[in-house]
């Protein structure tokens, strides 16, 4: 019998302005106008979205970005936002032919550890009612439904998940 192995996840941090981060982060955004919109996004459109959410804050000292590897492929990406105590979970995406095999969980996994080496108490997110696949990652990863935290235009569905063993503040968040 022959067992073949599966191919790895690895993540690593990115700034937002990297080549395979500027690659994955125009895929995450044309998925959500295409999803948001239910039909092809139209010229312009995905450097409109890019120009009103940037992403540019996902460095140190106010961010972090992740990008993920299957194996050899650039197959991903997440990031965090700090804030005081917690963590704002954004811009989760996995590219269409790595979703099944467990890099929504990676990504999580990795954001996750980030947050608590930097000393969140806690991650929150918010996302889309169109976003079913997302919310329901969340839910299996621990993630709870909270009141609205936030009012952004695309905000429907906010959430939260305890680190246990982080300290409270942002000492060390980096």
């Amino acid at each position: 019998m022959t067992i073949t192995a599966r191919p790895l996840w690895t993540t690593r941090v990115s700034r937002p302005d990297e080549p395979d981060a500027v690659l994955l982060l125009r895929e995450y955004m044309t998925e959500m106008v295409v999803r948001y919109h239910c039909r092809p996004a139209l010229p312009g459109e995905v450097d409109e979205a890019l120009a009103e959410m940037p992403s540019d804050d996902l460095t140190y000292p106010s961010g972090v970005l992740l990008l993920a590897h299957h194996g050899t492929d650039l197959a991903g990406c997440a990031g965090l936002r700090w804030h005081s105590g917690w963590a704002e979970l954004k811009r989760v995406f996995v590219r269409p032919a790595h979703r099944g095999a467990g890099g929504g969980a990676a990504l999580l996994t990795a954001v996750e550890q980030q947050a608590g080496a930097a000393g969140a108490a806690a991650i929150r997110l918010d996302t889309r009612a169109d976003l079913v696949e997302a919310r329901a990652l969340y839910a299996r990863h621990g993630y709870v439904e909270i009141p609205a935290y936030s009012r952004g235009p695309y905000a429907e569905h906010w959430f939260e998940k305890r680190l246990g063993g982080a300290v409270d503040g942002r000492q060390g968040m980096r």
